[in-house]
């Protein structure tokens, strides 16, 4: 199953105040292992760079204006994403900032049902406790020492491991299976034969009554009034009381 663990960066909080996309950072999961594959890109947004949004992530609007503009990059993309499941930290936030940006294209938005929501799954797996990127890594004890200020793609590849131990994490017990699969049959045959020859042989153990339990189970029968799973014998043994 392919992912794409996604993030962005803008120059505000709301795209209907006219603010713009600068940063995208994907990273492509395949059954939640990173496959190494990643889009990232940074966005001339065509206007200023709010200090709120600069003290965040760093990018000023000198350094943002000689990149392309969104129209450059939405064909790659698109493409790059498809129709996998993207996951977000805050999906409606990135969404909502995406989808604007098509719209100003003329592209078919991105359907909301496509994100996974990962703060939606902290906070039902975490009633309560905090859901930011930041305390999720320090709950998961994922490094995120290099996270002086936002960035799509660093953020994103940690989103990528917290969003693996909110499924539940790791398990080593089916990368052992996994391992111990791959041996060859012929060194599953030789093991099988090196228990073989090591297993202890014990004696056949006697399992007939002796004379005294014979004894003690007809004098146990013979206090009983016409046992039934003797039949006729009980009778003829005069058994019955």
């Amino acid at each position: 199953m392919r992912e794409i663990v996604l993030d962005t960066e803008t120059t505000g909080l709301d795209p209907r105040d006219g603010h713009r996309l600068v940063e995208i950072g994907c990273i492509e999961l395949f059954n939640h292992i990173a496959t190494g594959r990643t889009y990232h890109q940074y966005i001339n947004p065509q206007r200023d760079m709010p200090t709120a949004a600069y003290d965040v992530h760093g990018l000023s609007e000198e350094f943002l204006s000689g990149h392309p503009t969104f129209d450059k990059v939405a064909d790659a993309f698109l493409e790059f994403v498809g129709d996998s499941p993207l996951v977000i930290h805050n999906a409606a936030f990135d969404m909502g900032f995406i989808n604007a940006e098509l719209g100003r294209l003329g592209h078919t938005p991105l359907p909301m049902n496509q994100s996974v929501d990962t703060v939606s799954m902290a906070r039902r797996r975490y009633p309560g406790a905090p859901a930011s990127l930041d305390a999720l890594c320090r709950r998961f004890d994922i490094d995120n020492s290099a996270r002086t200020k936002h960035g799509a793609l660093l953020d994103a590849e940690l989103l990528a491991e917290v969003y693996l131990e909110l499924r539940g994490g790791r398990q080593p017990g089916l990368s052992l299976a996994a391992a111990e699969a791959g041996a060859s049959s012929n060194d599953e045959e030789d093991r099988v034969v090196e228990i073989r020859k090591s297993s202890e042989v014990r004696p056949v153990r006697p399992h007939a009554p002796s004379e005294d339990e014979l004894a003690a189970h007809r004098a146990f029968v013979g206090t009983l009034k016409e046992p039934l799973w003797l039949g006729d014998a009980a009778g003829e043994g005069g058994g019955s009381a």
